[in-house]
């Protein structure tokens, strides 16, 4: 049996900020869906994305854990682990 994912244990459910794609927005770039880091706050654009920012960040940071930022979506990634879970079930 696989040990679950501890990472996705204790995710900080505060609010978002409002906002897009830092990097994409300083290159004049699109995006198609935004992402959340739950370590440090940062908003970056997702891998269906062509720059791929919250992945890039990943791994210059360490930071693995993700929320998505897109409307009506709840929940949480774990680059790491590659694991994914409902918010709303926390």
């Amino acid at each position: 049996m696989a040990k679950p994912c501890e990472h996705l244990a204790h995710i900080p459910l505060d609010p978002m900020p409002d906002g897009g794609c830092d990097e994409c927005i300083a290159m004049g770039d699109t995006w198609v869906h935004l992402r959340y880091c739950v370590t440090c706050g940062k908003t970056s654009c997702c891998n269906d994305s062509k720059n791929q920012h919250a992945m890039k960040h990943w791994q210059a940071s360490g930071h693995g854990v993700i929320r998505s930022k897109e409307p009506g979506e709840h929940w949480a990634y774990c680059y790491p682990d590659d694991v994914i879970t409902d918010t709303n079930r926390l």
